[in-house]
Formats: structure tokens, sequence, C-alpha cells
């Protein structure tokens, strides 16, 4: 049997999702629980690696066990076993081909920003003290839009075949005093949406102009653009499949 197991976490105290030698991962704390859980070893999948400091609101795995689970009760056992800081949502038993990573068709992040200090955000927005032309980098999202080569935003030494993503969101808009950042692609390179908000802001403080945001995309030069914005705003918000991907045959 395969199951999806949806999941959301606190990203401050890792590594990043993925599991990693000599590092504190969400993965390899999952992995953990489920063999405590299961008596077994167990290996899961993930639809997507975060980076260190990054937070989830969805995220979603997969892995393989030979029995067939009650999923609610097993949902409440990795609840007791996991730390506070990471919470399963759900288990699906899918299909024995459905992949957490290969059958994803979309992911969607949101990126936090306030201007006033504010200690119950310190861990999950960043702050950021100067105001913000919302109109300009919206006028920047526009040109994200669409299937583009995002080189420019990718971090160094990424190992990928291709730097081609297709973003079908773009928006910034501000309300309670904060700025928000919303971003979907139908996939996303390493420290890429970090990378488009911190040349975002330097649109939006007058640093960069929309033109300029616009040469950097096609420049295909990381150097080019902006610093990486801080991990501690960004939250991976919804992996979408389709619909039959989390039914079992």
């Amino acid at each position: 049997m395969r199951y999806f197991i949806e999941l959301s976490y606190h990203g401050k105290g890792y590594h990043g999702w993925q599991k990693q030698k000599n590092a504190h991962t969400v993965q390899q704390q999952l992995n953990t629980a489920l063999e405590i859980c299961l008596r077994t070893r167990v290996d899961t999948v993930g639809s997507g690696r975060t980076d260190t400091g990054v937070h989830a609101r969805q995220q979603f795995c997969h892995l393989d066990f030979q029995e067939i689970l009650d999923t609610d009760h097993t949902v409440y056992k990795l609840n007791k076993l996991l730390p506070s800081d990471i919470a399963i949502i759900q288990m699906y038993p899918v299909s024995e081909t459905a992949h957490a990573r290969f059958d994803a068709v979309s992911r969607s992040y949101h990126y936090q920003i306030h201007h006033s200090k504010d200690p119950f955000l310190t861990d999950t927005s960043y702050h950021f003290r100067k105001e913000l032309a919302t109109t300009a980098m919206n006028e920047a999202c526009a040109l994200i839009m669409g299937s583009h080569d995002f080189k420019s935003f990718c971090k160094s030494g990424a190992s990928v075949d291709h730097y081609q993503c297709t973003v079908t969101e773009a928006k910034w808009s501000k309300h309670n005093g904060r700025h928000h950042f919303y971003v979907s692609a139908n996939r996303f390179l390493r420290g890429m949406v970090r990378a488009l908000v911190g040349t975002m802001l330097e649109v939006g403080t007058g640093k960069l102009t929309v033109r300029e945001f616009q040469d950097i995309l096609g420049s295909g030069d990381r150097r080019s653009a902006g610093k990486s914005a801080p991990a501690r705003g960004l939250f991976l918000t919804e992996v979408s499949y389709p619909e039959h991907v989390l039914k079992a045959d």
C-alpha cells in the first residue's frame, strides 16, 4: 500500500525538509516517528524541499507500507510522537503509482512582511522598516507570469536540468499594515521565491526600476538579482494534485 501524508510545520528549528547527514530536518523527524509507529524502517518521498527556516502550511510526502492502515488512528499516533512544531493533517491511501513529487501540478508560497516591530511575528514574518510601492512591485510580478527561465533567481550550484518555470499567480497586497506576496507555479528552483522577494523589495523601495527588474530576469545571472529575503517570512501554502491522485484505485 502507498500512502500520502499531508502535514504542516514551523520551520524555525529545522534545516529544511529534506533529510541530510548531521542536520535536524523535518523529514528525518517524520521518518523517526513513522518507524516507531509502524515498527519498521520507513523512507518518505516529499513533494519538494523547503530550505532552512522555511515554514509549510501544507506539505505532502508518500511512503509504502505492506499492510492496510487505519489512517485516522495512525495520524493520531504520529501527532502524539511528533514535536509541537510538526503536525500531521491527514493520510490518504493512494494508487501504488501515485508520487508526491512527480504528480504535483503546482506549488504555492506566501511571503509576509511587517513594518513595525511585533514580538508575535518575529519567527514568521520579515521585519522590513521601509515602506514599499506595491504598484511597482505588482508591475514586476506581471513580468514573471507565464513561462520563463528563472536562472537569475536560482541559488548558485543547484543541480537542475533546466531553469524553466511556469508562474500562474504572482501578486503583492497590503492589509493590516503588512505586505504579502503570493506566488504559484508548476515548479520552483532552489531559493527562487526568496530571491524574487529580495529583488522585488528593491523595486518597492526605488532602488531598482521595473525595467531593470525585467533585465535581471532575462540576464540568467544570479549576481544581478537582489539578496534573498530571510527564510522566516516564507510559507509553502499549497501543493496541488489532480483529483484522482489522492484516491486509491
